[in-house]
């Protein structure tokens, strides 16, 4: 074999470690990112938790109210009221499960995911809509509120509705994925009956 032929085969080896190092780089990062933003092992695992609607308020420490006060003042709810309801449909993953809105005995309000069954996904979160279940597939919609990540994709849970939010201003309930703005399921909020 000449020695410039093997000079030429030596610098045909030296170009091709130049090229393949940064290109094993960029696929090791691309790979690095891929697996951020998919969490693809999510497929495979389920979080469930299984909470107890919140209780009434704790008796207050102040002084028992007079006769005239309590005459003049309205009277607390007695328990937990169920202000709506519905059933979650499927959107871009399989979600099932009952979407309840409650007003707490302190006035404060809750709304209860029951028996929710749906996938484990990088950024889930819950919000109330002002859109309808099958609208929210385009999008949440204006005045859309954020009530927290979902704790488990399995079981029962409650979310506070913020203060000054009122529950009846909402018509669904959806479990939306923020990195890929999609919602995972969606419940219609029907008045509760009895």
């Amino acid at each position: 074999m000449s020695r410039s032929r093997l000079i030429r085969q030596s610098r045909r080896i030296r170009l091709s470690r130049r090229t393949v190092v940064p290109v094993l780089v960029v696929l090791v990062v691309a790979a690095g990112i891929g697996l951020y933003l998919f969490q693809p092992w999510k497929a495979f695992t389920d979080t469930e938790v299984n909470e107890a609607l919140p209780a009434a308020a704790a008796p207050s420490t102040k002084a028992k109210p007079s006769m005239e006060e309590s005459a003049m003042s309205p009277r607390p709810a007695a328990g937990p009221k169920d202000l709506t309801e519905g059933h979650f449909v499927t959107h871009e993953h399989a979600t099932s499960g009952i979407a309840r809105t409650v007003r707490l005995a302190n006035g404060g309000h809750v709304l209860r995911l029951e028996d929710l069954k749906t996938s484990d996904g990088p950024d889930v979160r819950v919000y109330l809509s002002t859109r309808d279940a099958e609208a929210v597939t385009t999008g949440l919609g204006d005045g859309a509120v954020e009530l927290g990540k979902l704790k488990g994709n399995l079981g029962n849970q409650n979310y506070t509705v913020p203060a000054g939010t009122e529950p009846s201003e909402f018509r669904s309930a959806v479990l939306w994925c923020e990195r890929f703005s999609v919602s995972f399921g969606a419940a219609d909020l029907s008045p509760a009956t009895g």
